[in-house]
């Protein structure tokens, strides 16, 4: 454990050996993300005809997956980047863009298409029985008439995933080709970038955890993990692509940790597997004790996984939404100074957490990996 914090400890001085110039640059980005929440505070709070603002119907909004950016409101119309809604009903394939439903996500405007009608109910979308013409509730405001169509549409996560990885191929790619043409091997433009961060995880994350021998084949993985998950925290800060919270998202994490559950059982070796069902050095009672306790481990590690990177994230972005929602609990601009300092202040930490919850998941997986090829030692 202690190696593991020291590791740890290494790490982070080492991926955050900032200068003052780039956290200047780092504040100036976080205070401009801030205000730009602000802006929506200056309408005039005390028109009694708007609808009273419910903070916690706003945080969950921005927290959830959409079929769209919304990007800002003008004479109380919203505008928005729609993304294509793409069902599978009784009738085959149909598909439309979001912008069908004209922003209305009460169940009230229908689209009708390829012979069915179709209603967006908090973010879910559902098919109207035939002969229906209103979605009807019960009293607990879930639809009653309707029927739930297969759902592969892009939606603001799914999208800010392919714009990942495309950014991702598109860096690894441009570094490739710069050594490619490089002479001395000397890292280039973007490659001198990027290969660092390489040498980071496998000098103080792979070859610790795994092994000088064995590191080699977990580190496509282990790379891939480390720069998706903190390119996709990144994208989630920037108030441009409307917080796509995808790391907020528990499907998302939990994939990431099942492929790393999936590695982990099949890569383990008979050493792994004794550890697990017949303890080796302690006496028989103890090992018919300890073998269900290590069955339970076995599926903990990646739901600890798939809970720490989805909370973490996600905390961040409660606790951002919740400071500035001040503004309109109280219900005047002359908060937002509050708002803005307190913001201002988590989001500096929310972009120190988007690489480390990416480095503790990487080391994490390659802790697993370690684990589960450890040759037994003889004495």
């Amino acid at each position: 454990m202690c190696t593991f914090a020291r590791n740890l400890k290494q790490g982070i001085f080492k991926l955050y050996g900032m200068t003052l110039n780039t956290f200047k640059n780092i504040f100036f980005f976080a205070l401009c993300s801030a205000i730009s929440f602000v802006g929506y505070a200056s309408e005039d709070p005390g028109n009694k005809d708007e609808k009273e603002f419910n903070a916690k119907e706003m945080i969950l909004h921005h927290v959830k997956d959409a079929y769209g950016f919304e990007l800002i409101e003008w004479n109380n119309e919203p505008i928005s980047i729609p993304l294509p809604v793409i069902l599978w009903t009784d009738n085959g394939l149909t598909a439309f863009m979001s912008n069908a439903f004209h922003h209305d996500d009460s169940g009230h405007t229908i689209v009708q298409k390829n012979g069915g009608k179709f209603v967006k109910l908090h973010e879910k979308i559902y098919q109207l029985n035939e002969g229906e013409t209103a979605i009807s509730l019960d009293e607990e405001h879930h639809p009653t008439n309707v029927t739930k169509p297969l759902n592969f549409s892009i939606t603001r996560n799914v999208f800010m995933m392919w714009v990942s990885v495309s950014l991702i191929l598109l860096i690894f790619l441009t570094a490739a080709k710069s050594y490619k043409k490089s002479n001395d091997g000397v890292p280039k433009g973007i490659a001198g970038f990027v290969e660092p961060l390489v040498l980071f995880v496998r000098d103080e994350i792979a070859r610790p955890m795994i092994g000088e021998h064995k590191y080699k084949k977990y580190m496509p993985y282990l790379l891939t993990v480390f720069f998706f998950i903190w390119t996709n925290n990144i994208f989630g800060l920037i108030p441009i692509f409307n917080g796509a919270n995808v790391s907020g998202n528990i499907a998302f994490t939990m994939t990431l940790a099942l492929v790393t559950f999936i590695i982990t059982t099949i890569k383990g070796n008979k050493n792994y597997w004794k550890h697990i069902f017949w303890m080796p050095g302690v006496p028989v009672p103890m090992k018919v004790f300890l073998a269900p306790i290590e069955v339970i481990g076995m599926f903990v590690k990646p739901l600890s996984l798939m809970i720490r990177l989805f909370a973490n994230i996600t905390a961040g972005h409660i606790i951002i939404l919740a400071l500035m929602s001040l503004i309109f609990i109280f219900e005047t601009v002359w908060i937002s100074p509050v708002s803005i300092v307190f913001s201002l202040f988590i989001l500096i930490i929310e972009i120190i957490v988007t690489a480390i919850q990416a480095y503790i998941f990487t080391v994490l997986s390659a802790l697993y990996f370690g684990m589960a090829t450890e040759e037994e030692k003889h004495h």
